[in-house]
């Protein structure tokens, strides 16, 4: 007799938590190369396809919420970005592990990366193009791989988060001969004239606040690992990556701080 806590015994042919997550499929994508093994290969492998699944669904939920503006669904479109936020903090905490690896661990393998560069990432350069950030010169990185250029290219046509919600500010809140700015003075200074407009503004904010601390975090990262050396990819490593802290997906929320006054209660 069975015991009464005891699991469930699966039937053969019943559908098990392995085959629904495809388990055994997922555990043999993790190939490191170096000879002699080398024991943090393992580590990096996982922490940048574990990057890789989380920008998959930050595209599902960016394409979410971008369709969600465009029909005025201005809830759903804060509730799909505020887990872009909570993803993109998450994934900051994850460059933490990748510092526990010592530089001449790291240096033990970094070799057999080359000429392969998390530069080259696509889903993250995906990601940027729908946030409104498209810089063609991308485009160039992959022009002798069409298959990437391609995927890439079809991004950059789409419409972006700063096209659909700047559509639905202005179809929303904008008065007479008003533009963006003025629009969204009026909301900042009134937030409770439109509450759903605001708090989809500060998902916004959300978003790009943590995509700047992730970035921040990953110079820093890189920075500690392997010095100023150059990229695997052909870059100039840290050097380029300062380059980037500057980048703002949607500067007209940072901008329109500088212009509110104080309001009575």
């Amino acid at each position: 007799m069975a015991e009464p806590h005891a699991p469930p015994v699966l039937a053969t042919n019943e559908l098990t938590y392995q085959d629904y997550l495809r388990i055994p499929e997922l555990l043999e994508l993790q190939t490191p190369r170096a000879d002699p093994p080398a024991h943090d290969e393992l580590l990096f492998i996982i922490i940048h396809q574990a990057f890789e699944l989380w920008f998959k669904q930050l595209l599902h939920e960016m394409e979410s919420a971008i369709r969600a503006m465009d029909v005025d669904r201005v809830l759903r479109a804060q509730h799909h970005l505020a887990r872009v936020g909570k993803i993109m903090r998450l994934l900051v905490q994850q460059i933490g592990i990748i510092e526990t690896m010592a530089t001449a661990e790291f240096l033990l393998f970094r070799d057999r990366l080359n000429p392969a560069s998390g530069f080259q990432s696509i889903q993250f350069r995906e990601i940027e193009s729908l946030a409104g950030l498209k810089d063609p010169q991308y485009l160039e990185v992959f022009k002798n791989r069409p298959e990437f250029r391609d995927i890439l290219e079809r991004r950059m046509g789409q419409r972006d988060l700063n096209q659909a919600f700047q559509d639905l500010l202005l179809r929303s809140l904008a008065q007479d001969g008003e533009g963006l700015q003025e629009a969204l003075v009026r909301l900042y200074e009134h937030p409770d004239g439109n509450l759903r407009m605001y708090l989809l503004s500060e998902a916004m904010m959300d978003f790009d606040e943590a995509l700047a601390q992730w970035r921040h975090t990953h110079v820093l990262m890189v920075e500690r690992v392997i010095g100023f050396r150059r990229g695997t990819g052909g870059s100039a490593g840290v050097r380029y990556l300062e380059t980037t802290l500057s980048k703002r997906c949607f500067p007209y929320l940072w901008e329109v701080r500088t212009h509110l006054q104080k309001r009575g209660s």
